[in-house]
C-alpha cells in the first residue's frame, strides 16, 4: 500500500520508465536481504526484505499499467493492459512451481526461492533500458515535444504521428490552464468523482471477489476436497497454469469484446463458481463425488477471473482519467487494491475458522453486488480516446443495460463510436 500510493509521485518525478528502472534497486535490496537472512541467522533481515519487496511491488503495480496504457495505441490498449496481468499470473505460477518440495520448497533451498525475485529485475534492466519513455509524459509533463515525437515514431514504427501529437497538444493546453493537481482534487471535481468511484469499485471487485482466498489457500481447499497433500500442491500449480492460459486468451479478445462485457462475464462466472464451491464443500461429507465438483468449481472460478476481473481493473483506471489526474487516480486505485488484498489475506482464515464450509458466502454476496454495479454504472471504453472518455463524465451518466450506451442527464441517448474522422463540435 505504501508503494502503491507513492507510485504516482515517482512516475511524475522520474517518468514512467524512469520509475520502473529505479524501482529495481528496491527489488535488488529486498531480494538480497531475504536470500541471505538464513546465512546471517537473522529473521529481522527476512522481515526487512519482505517490507522492501512489498513497497517495490506496490510501485510496480502502479507504474507498469500506467506506462503500458500511455505507450499503446488505442486499438491495442486493452491488449497491452492484459499483458501486464499475464506477466503477474505467470510469476505466480512460477513461484508455485519453485515452492514444490522437490524443487526449492525445502528447509535448505527456500532462501533461493525468495531470492528469485532478482531474476525478473535482471530481465527488466536488460530490456526496458532500450525502450523509450512514455510520449505522453514527455509531451504533457516535461513539455518536450521533440522527444515525445521521437518516442512515438519508435513505438509506432512510422514517420507520421501528427494525429497523436496534436491530441496531446490540445490536452496540454487544457492542463496549462488548470492549477496543479493533487490526489485530494479527485474528490472535489464532480466530473472526476464518478470515474474515481468506478475505478475503485472495480479494484475492490478484483480482490473482494475472493480470488486471493482461492490463490492463497487453494492447497488447503484441495486437501479439504479429499486430495493428498502432494496432489493438492500439483493441483494448485495446475490452477496457476489455467490462470496464465486464460489471461492470454483474454488479451487476444479484450479489444474486440470490450472491457465492460468481459468484466460482466468474469464476475458472473466467479459468482456461479463460488456458489458451486460452497455447496460442494458443505455437502461433500455426504457425497464423495462432490469433492471433485469442488475442484471443478475452483478451476472454473479461475477461468472466469482471468477472463476479465484479473486484468481490467489494473488498466481501466488509466483509461478513465486524462494526463493531469491519471497518476493521482492510479495511486489511489493501487492503494485500494492492496488494502483489499490485505483484508482478504488476514480476514479469510478467520472466516474459514468460524464459517467453515460457508466461508465463501460473503464473496458470493459481494460478487453479486459488483456484477450489478458493473451492469448499471460502468461504461465501455473500448476504442475510445482519452478525450472521448473524459467527455462522458462531464455530466451524470447512466449506462444502457444492453451495450454500455451512455445516457446523459436522462435526456439525450447516444453511443460513442470510434472513427478516423475528426470530431465534430
Amino acid at each position: 500500500m505504501i508503494g502503491g500510493v507513492s507510485a504516482g509521485y515517482f512516475c511524475n518525478k522520474y517518468g514512467r520508465k524512469g520509475t520502473l528502472l529505479r524501482n529495481n534497486l528496491l527489488n535488488l535490496l529486498g531480494g538480497l536481504l531475504m536470500m541471505f537472512s538464513d546465512n546471517a541467522k537473522s529473521y529481522e533481515m527476512l522481515i526487512a526484505g519482505r517490507l522492501v519487496i512489498g513497497i517495490c511491488a506496490g510501485i510496480f503495480t502502479g507504474a507498469a499499467p500506467l506506462y503500458l496504457s500511455e505507450i499503446a495505441p488505442i486499438s491495442l490498449r486493452g491488449f497491452a493492459g492484459v499483458f501486464n496481468q499475464l506477466a503477474i499470473t505467470f510469476g505466480v505460477m512460477i513461484s508455485e512451481i519453485l515452492g514444490l518440495q522437490f524443487i526449492l520448497g525445502t528447509a535448505y533451498y527456500w532462501k533461493y526461492a525468495v531470492g528469485m525475485t532478482i531474476v525478473p529485475m535482471c530481465l527488466q534492466l536488460c530490456t526496458l533500458i532500450w525502450c523509450p519513455e512514455s510520449p505522453r509524459y514527455l509531451m504533457l509533463l516535461k513539455s518536450d515535444e521533440e522527444s515525445a515525437e521521437k518516442a512515438l515514431k519508435w513505438l509506432r514504427n512510422k514517420v507520421d504521428v501528427s494525429d497523436e501529437i496534436e491530441e496531446m497538444r490540445i490536452e496540454g493546453e487544457r492542463m496549462r490552464k488548470s492549477k496543479k493537481f493533487s490526489i485530494t482534487d479527485l474528490f472535489h471535481h464532480k466530473e472526476l468523482l464518478t470515474p474515481l468511484i468506478i475505478g475503485l469499485v472495480m479494484q475492490l471487485s478484483q480482490q473482494w471477489g475472493g480470488i486471493n482466498a482461492v490463490i492463497y489457500y487453494s492447497t488447503e481447499i484441495f486437501e479439504g476436497a479429499g486430495l493428498s497433500k502432494a496432489s493438492a500442491q500439483y493441483a494448485t500449480v495446475g490452477v496457476g497454469g489455467v490462470n496464465v492460459a486464460m489471461t492470454f486468451v483474454s488479451a487476444l479478445i479484450m479489444d474486440r469484446a470490450g472491457r465492460r462485457t468481459l468484466h460482466l462475464i468474469g464476475l458472473g462466472g466467479m459468482f456461479v463458481g463460488s456458489v458451486v464451491l460452497t455447496i460442494g464443500l458443505e455437502y461433500q461429507s455426504h457425497h464423495k463425488w462432490l469433492s471433485y465438483l469442488c475442484i471443478v468449481a475452483v478451476v472454473l472460478y479461475i477461468i472466469f477471473f482471468a477472463t476479465g476481473p484479473g486484468s481490467i481493473p489494473w488498466f481501466i483506471v488509466a483509461e478513465l482519467f486524462d494526463q493531469q489526474s491519471r497518476s493521482a487516480a492510479v495511486s489511489l486505485a493501487v492503494l485500494t487494491n492492496w488494502f483489499a488484498n490485505f483484508c482478504v489475506a488476514l480476514g479469510y482464515p478467520e472466516m474459514n475458522t468460524h464459517l467453515k464450509q460457508l466461508s465463501f458466502v460473503p464473496f458470493v454476496c459481494l460478487l453479486f453486488f459488483f456484477w450489478l454495479f458493473t451492469f448499471f454504472k460502468v461504461p465501455e471504453t473500448k476504442g475510445r480516446s482519452i478525450e472521448e472518455i473524459r467527455q462522458m463524465f462531464q455530466q451524470p451518466i447512466n449506462v444502457s443495460s444492453d451495450d454500455g450506451t451512455v445516457q446523459r442527464g436522462g435526456k439525450t441517448k447516444y453511443t460513442l463510436i470510434p472513427t478516423d474522422e475528426p470530431p465534430v463540435t
